[in-house]
């Protein structure tokens, strides 16, 4: 399954993830949705004292926005799953958001 079979606002998640880690060269980008349709978008933070995947720094670029909830997330990386901890950020705000893992070309792998 590939990003357009996915519905259209979340084929967007995966676009705007891709965008964020085309532009900085990271090994992920990351777009979540809030329940009011606005979109987050980061990539992953490696710096000596600060260390998030693009997922945990999406969701901390939302919450830091005042969001309490959220519709979906998308990851584009090279790993084979979301890592626990950003998994786990978006499931702190709303347990049931899906969260779609894609691979750099935008092919979607998972959705957890």
């Amino acid at each position: 399954m590939s990003a357009p079979d996915l519905q259209p606002e979340d084929a967007k998640l995966v676009t705007l993830a891709r965008s964020a880690r085309g532009r900085t060269g990271a090994p992920e980008g990351a777009a979540v949705r809030d329940t009011d349709g606005r979109t987050y978008v980061a990539a992953s933070v490696a710096l000596p004292s600060l260390q998030l995947s693009a997922l945990q720094a999406a969701v901390a670029a939302a919450v830091s926005s005042g969001v309490e909830g959220l519709e979906a997330a998308a990851v584009v990386s090279d790993a084979g799953a979301v890592e626990a901890a950003g998994l786990a950020a978006v499931h702190d705000l709303t347990p049931s958001a899906p969260v779609h893992l894609a691979g750099p070309d935008g092919a979607l792998r998972s959705t957890s």
